[in-house]
């Protein structure tokens, strides 16, 4: 980790105690005033933090923003998790539960399969944005200038021969999952395993994570799999349900 990094951190963890000014704030630290002007100039400028008619920096809006981000997160994976449990335990299968975390789509809870063909994969990896079920859900439901931006940025790495390749097959992928609520994975991430996987809406009704079930070929036909897709969705819509959402045929007039 770089020294600017570590000591903008040091800054925060000063002003979690309470608001201080610039003075205040080089008497405690380890380098000159003028470094740590400039670090406060970049935590400034990205809304870390902010200054007071005293000129006292405090803590700013970004970083209470990702605190609440990072607790929704956390609320999601334990609302999640029985809900989860009894879908693995129906099903059989490798059951995965993802959520953007920044510009990355993460695995953030996993429940293994009980066959003896396993897949590899972990809480904490990635999941490539152009392949995977889950990143297909919640990139399905941003407004369309945002999944346009990210499918322009998107490196389009051939993981098997049916990755999707480039930015307008994606687009049409994802108004297709948009339209009928959930995704395909039909081998795309990773050569014989396929998955399905729908979203998981918060009250606002945003997709605020994914869940999925992840089966190898070997085991499952394409067929067998997408006749998961009715359970994997009563346990995503109840999830939502315990997160507040309102499924539009039940709101009232």
């Amino acid at each position: 980790m770089s020294q600017s990094l570590l000591r903008a951190l040091d800054l925060l963890g000063e002003l979690a105690a309470g608001p201080a000014t610039l003075d205040e704030l080089a008497s405690r630290a380890t380098v000159h005033k003028t470094t740590v002007m400039r670090l406060l100039h970049g935590l400034e400028e990205k809304r870390f933090v902010v200054r007071d008619g005293q000129q006292r920096y405090r803590l700013g809006p970004k970083l209470f923003e990702l605190s609440s981000l990072a607790l929704e997160q956390r609320d999601v994976r334990a609302v999640a998790r029985p809900h989860l449990v009894r879908l693995n335990e129906l099903t059989g299968y490798t059951v995965h539960l993802a959520a953007f975390e920044g510009p990355d789509v993460t695995y953030i809870d996993k429940l293994e399969s009980r066959q003896p063909v396993r897949m590899y994969s972990r809480i904490g990896l990635t999941a490539a944005l152009h392949a995977a079920a889950v990143a297909k859900v919640l990139l399905a439901d941003l407004p369309a200038s945002g999944r346009e931006a990210i499918a322009a940025a998107i490196d389009y790495t051939p993981l098997t021969e049916r990755t999707i390749t480039g930015p307008e097959a994606l687009l049409a992928e994802l108004d297709r999952v948009a339209a009928q609520g959930w995704a395909l994975d039909d081998e795309e991430h990773e050569a014989f395993v396929h998955c399905v996987a729908a979203p998981i809406r918060d009250a606002s009704g945003r997709a605020v994570a994914a869940a999925s079930c992840s089966v190898p070929t070997v085991l499952l036909d394409l067929e067998g799999l997408l006749g998961l897709v009715p359970a994997l969705t009563a346990c995503t819509d109840a999830i939502s349900r315990d997160l507040g959402w309102v499924p539009p045929g039940a709101r009232p007039a």
